[in-house]
């Protein structure tokens, strides 16, 4: 927790980028803790955004891993619900898709290219259950680096000997899975994501 903690207590101190009207609605609905830790996440974005794509993947993978993992039935009282980033960040929890939500968001609002980010469903080995990563591709050909609520390094997926790795997706095209590159496009199997590429497309107007 030391890390989030000095993030928070850096946050609360010099100026806010969070709007005085912002501020007082998250505080309503989260508490005062939460403005900070939504405010450091701002600050944070700000800070690695001039610094190189690794750089930019490891600060955020280790800052959004703070966040406590719980259910979504525990956190929402629903089987299935997305949060949005200010939503997984005010009520300092979530599940992995929530981890990986507010992880794409942050590296894109920090320059990363949409290109680059995949959502990835795995099998969590160890745990035997169906799990979601974020995949940073350097090149549509490269070895992923996956970023994953269950490690605090960023690691090739070569090296993730406790994932099975499934299948990738983004807005525009669904993947069968392999560690090295994209793998094959499934024609006709990206309608199954559109309630995703609707939620993502809407979210990358409001988060902030």
């Amino acid at each position: 927790m030391v890390l989030l903690a000095a993030s928070i207590a850096a946050a609360a101190t010099g100026d806010t980028l969070l709007s005085k009207q912002r501020r007082q609605e998250i505080r309503k609905r989260y508490g005062n803790y939460a403005v900070a830790r939504i405010e450091a996440a701002l600050k944070l974005i700000n800070r690695i955004s001039a610094l190189d794509d690794i750089k930019k993947l490891t600060s955020v993978n280790c800052f959004v891993n703070r966040v406590h993992f719980v259910s979504d039935q525990r956190a929402w009282g629903k089987k299935d619900y997305w949060a949005k980033p200010v939503e997984f960040l005010g009520r300092d929890k979530g599940d992995c898709e929530d981890f990986v939500i507010t992880k794409y968001f942050m590296l894109r609002k920090a320059g990363i290219p949409e290109e680059k980010l995949y959502f990835t469903y795995v099998k969590a080995l160890r745990f035997n259950q169906a799990h979601m990563v974020l995949s940073y591709y350097r090149t549509p050909k490269s070895i992923p680096l996956v970023l994953d609520n269950l490690n605090f390094k960023v690691l090739p997926a070569t090296q993730r000997k406790d994932l099975a790795f499934v299948y990738s997706f983004n807005a525009k095209a669904l993947y069968l899975n392999r560690q090295k590159g994209l793998g094959e496009v499934v024609p006709g199997r990206n309608n199954q994501n559109r309630k995703w590429a609707k939620f993502l497309d809407r979210l990358e107007k409001e988060f902030q």
